[in-house]
């Protein structure tokens, strides 16, 4: 006991040491690569939503140039989670094979390429092929930056998904708010306004070409003991419950947050909210994430037991629906908060990725299988919700069930929360 009680402290007083011990090179290039990776992490998630928030204020130009019906530009809307659920799960296969350093920067790429391409290909075919390029870069860098954080900084999980989380909400933001306005400052052009997300996507590039050569020896000593003998066999992920919670922990949050991103504008609007107003309203919500997904990981990492933020993540989400229903135009500010606030389940539900495996493959399988599984959850939520909208005249129908899949979604998030790892479950 005494030798084990040695071991675990003598590992907690060296973190840091591990982590400039196993950065490639040697002296002060570890920790320039070190803050390399910082860099990377931070372009990479900056960039991991503009392709699709860009297209959103830009899509009715979009139509009227390339001449697409409207069916069309419904199935453009649901391309995201359907992309992230397809090329997500590919990850972890080519991260073994490439290294995930490697495999991020082919998705910097990626998106590159699709944001160049696609403005500029002239058809409706065209178009999808390239959106869908993008896409496919994103989501393989969805799945692996948990995987990068695990890797590089093994004893900050909450603290460096807070930084990637904070990252994330500040380009979704940004693009939504700007992209209109650097369209006319580039003469009008819808071609130019969605082009120009390409150079921060190119930037994004650069951090992390010095680094596409480690393929995981790096983790690989950096790994706890206890999950050394597990490393190198692919887990079977589905025998995993918490797995499984946090799969439909993450579906469900996704569902809610496209359902806030699609329809909250127009809720506001049909209950007498200008429609400048229900856009700065939906600007607030996505605003919150950037503070919180900062705050909520480092606390989270700090807890045994992350089910108590669920719940409370939870209730304000239920809150504001209930706000939605009751006072939509009164008290549209609390609500817009409100959602905000609940919104942020989803830098938790990364957080929760990293805590619930032992080891670098584990987080990817992990990550991989919550994503996938979660973004093909999330497809029919905002789909759902224009048809009950349409069919029942009002929002009463459509808010009832977005606060009915609040519910087991606080359920399985609390479960997911729970402290245990997917490499235990799937050994027993």
């Amino acid at each position: 006991m005494e030798t084990r009680t040695a071991m675990k402290s003598t590992e907690r007083g060296t973190a840091a040491t591990r982590v400039q011990e196993t950065t490639p090179g040697a002296g002060g290039t570890r920790a320039w690569a070190v803050r390399l990776v910082v860099v990377g992490i931070v372009l990479s998630a900056l960039n991991l939503r503009p392709a699709i928030t860009s297209l959103g204020a830009l899509l009715e130009e979009v139509r009227d140039g390339l001449g697409m019906s409207g069916g069309v530009a419904g199935l453009l809307t649901s391309v995201p989670p359907l992309c992230f659920a397809v090329f997500g799960v590919t990850a972890p296969r080519l991260a073994r094979r490439f290294g995930p350093a490697a495999v991020v920067c082919a998705g910097m790429v990626a998106i590159t390429a699709g944001l160049v391409i696609r403005p500029y290909v002239g058809s409706t075919a065209g178009f999808l092929a390239a959106s869908a390029l993008a896409l496919m870069g994103i989501a393989v860098s969805n799945v692996l930056m948990p995987v990068i954080v695990k890797r590089w900084f093994p004893d900050r999980v909450g603290s460096m998904t807070g930084l990637y989380s904070m990252a994330l909400a500040l380009g979704t933001s940004v693009a939504a708010a700007v992209t209109v306005p650097l369209t006319d400052a580039l003469g009008g052009g819808w071609q130019s306004g969605l082009a120009v997300w390409a150079a921060l996507a190119a930037a994004a590039v650069l951090p992390w070409l010095p680094l596409v050569r480690d393929r995981g020896t790096v983790a690989q000593r950096r790994e706890p003991a206890r999950g050394a003998e597990r490393q190198h066999a692919p887990l079977r992920i589905t025998r995993s419950r918490t797995a499984w919670a946090l799969a439909v922990f993450f579906g469900l949050q996704a569902t809610a947050a496209y359902i806030t991103m699609g329809w909250m504008p127009q809720i506001f609007r049909d209950a007498g909210v200008p429609a400048g107003t229900a856009g700065v309203l939906l600007a607030v919500t996505m605003v919150m994430g950037v503070p919180l997904a900062f705050v909520i990981p480092r606390v989270a990492t700090r807890l045994s037991h992350q089910g108590p933020i669920v719940l409370v993540l939870g209730a304000c989400g239920l809150a504001g629906y209930a706000g939605l229903y009751l006072a939509p135009a009164a008290g549209a500010w609390a609500w817009a908060l409100l959602l905000g606030v609940s919104n942020c389940a989803f830098p938790l539900a990364l957080t929760m990725v990293g805590m619930r495996a032992h080891s670098g493959p584990g987080v990817a399988q992990l990550s991989a299988f919550a994503q996938s599984t979660g973004y093909l959850i999330s497809i029919p939520g905002p789909l759902l919700v224009g048809v009950l909208y349409q069919h029942s005249g009002g929002w009463g129908v459509p808010l009832a069930l977005m606060a009915a899949l609040m519910v087991p979604q606080m359920v399985v998030g609390f479960l997911a929360g729970r402290d245990r790892t997917v490499e235990d479950e799937a050994a027993r």
